[in-house]
């Protein structure tokens, strides 16, 4: 949610926190002190970790954490008549200076069972707070952990684009995506918002429809363009076609096969971006259109002094057409001596899921970029995180909830997190609670949420006491 809804989170919470809020009131007991964690109770993805993500929204949050005249009205008008007006009067009064949040730092690996957040504080504050915090932890932690699978996946060199916000839980599901999916490590979003609020670099190519609304060579104006460094224009109608016929040769495709107006869509975007042309090859046939009116493009640009950055795929067998593109654009190099057209990088998407990308990886391939959506920001595979935020310690006295069903039980009273590490290789293999009182090197870091700055994406929030 963007930054300038934060005003209005006070009421984004369940109708129950008011009434033990005021159950709370009545018996005399709303500053008690009290301590609530934050956790997850299986890793998601049937996985072993979760990346954390969201403290710097709870920390907005809670900064901006008050009830105004206009909700308490509308509390008044939705709660039982026979509350008493001094519990509206004393809401008036609250805040969330007294809160203290230790959290692990944002997108640092965490595990089951393992408290995300420790917030201590009133006990009625810490209350209404509860879904608030869930609702702003769990997606944020969920698609930062899917995003971290996809790039472990991928592996360090893959450059990974998320282009989710159209098919995203509505606007702030796709902001949450393309900010969180940036901590869990990709490299790029198509979300120009998302570029604007959090600083995440923005990137993207062309659409089928661009290609498909040209018809003919008619169509491109304007039809040149100035040498990168010359001053004098140069028609690049001529030029390009050209090139198409050396290129039909070499590749042996039937010229008058090409489509001609993927060439004028080719041409005309050349023309309007000389440094960044872009060509989506896919619209009509790879081989037999898409292909060779690319590289007569990029060699005509080529020889006017600039370099084309990329051509994307969006159907079909990616790791194939990947090989095959490489090949030619070998092949090309070779024959036409431009010895950087054999290394332009290749671009897929097509509803790209983790299994497809295992598969990908495993049969080797000539990818440079992967875009990924659907399977990003819906976490098909698992749709909620299933946070919890259960009290542990209410005036001193730890708490614990004992029920039928064993998982839902609770570990009792404050504790601190030891991270553990794996000897050989230095890598974190899980997190420990313990109880306060023991000696400690403590993964979490202590935040007072009313005097920082929210961090920015992939930062650690500060530490202060």
């Amino acid at each position: 949610m963007e930054p300038g809804r934060r005003d209005s989170l006070a009421l984004l919470t369940d109708l129950y926190q008011f009434t033990m809020a005021y159950g709370y009131w009545r018996a005399g007991r709303q500053r008690e002190p009290a301590e609530f964690e934050l956790f997850f109770r299986r890793c998601p993805f049937q996985g072993g970790f979760a990346l954390s993500a969201g403290l710097g929204e709870c920390l907005a949050f809670l900064r901006g954490f008050r009830l105004r005249p206009p909700e308490i009205e509308y509390l008044q008008s939705v709660l039982p008549s026979t509350m008493e007006k001094a519990f509206f009067d004393y809401l008036r009064t609250v805040d969330a200076s007294e809160i203290t949040v230790s959290s692990a730092p944002e997108g640092s690996i965490v595990f089951a069972t393992v408290p995300l957040l420790q917030v201590k504080g009133p006990l009625l504050v810490v209350q209404l707070l509860e879904t608030t915090l869930l609702s702003l932890v769990n997606y944020a932690s969920l698609v930062a952990t899917n995003a971290a699978r996809f790039r472990m996946l991928a592996g360090p060199d893959k450059k990974l684009l998320e282009l989710g916000l159209r098919r995203a839980q509505g606007p702030d599901g796709g902001l949450s995506a393309s900010k969180y999916s940036y901590i869990g490590g990709f490299d790029w979003t198509s979300n120009v918002l998302a570029g604007k609020l959090y600083g995440v670099p923005v990137r993207g190519t062309v659409a089928h429809s661009y290609i498909m609304s040209f018809t003919s060579l008619a169509e491109v104006q304007p039809r040149t363009l100035k040498p990168l460094d010359g001053d004098e224009p140069v028609d690049f109608l001529p030029l390009a076609e050209s090139w198409l016929r050396q290129v039909c040769q070499t590749l042996q495709v039937p010229h008058d096969r090409v489509n001609h107006g993927e060439l004028a869509a080719f041409m005309s975007y050349a023309i309007a971006f000389p440094h960044n042309f872009y060509g989506l090859v896919d619209t009509y046939s790879i081989m037999g259109s898409g292909i060779p009116n690319f590289c007569a493009v990029a060699l005509a640009l080529n020889q006017l002094g600039y370099r084309a950055v990329g051509i994307r795929v969006d159907s079909g067998d990616l790791g194939k057409q990947a090989r095959e593109i490489r090949q030619v654009l070998r092949t090309c190099s070779a024959a036409f001596q431009v010895p950087w057209f054999a290394t332009i990088p290749i671009a897929v998407s097509n509803d790209v899921s983790e299994r497809s990308l295992e598969e990908l990886m495993q049969e080797g391939n000539e990818i440079d970029m992967i875009g990924i959506g659907t399977n990003l920001v819906t976490c098909p595979l698992q749709p909620s995180l299933g946070c919890v935020y259960k009290l542990v310690k209410v005036n001193g006295c730890s708490k614990l909830k004992l029920t039928e069903d064993e998982e839902k039980m609770t570990i009792p009273g404050s504790k601190v997190v030891y991270r553990l590490y794996a000897a050989t290789a230095g890598l974190p293999g899980s997190s420990q609670p313990a109880g306060n009182q023991e000696p400690r090197t403590s993964l979490f870091e202590h935040a007072q949420p009313c005097a920082q700055e929210t961090p920015g994406p992939r930062a650690v929030p500060g530490c202060c006491d």
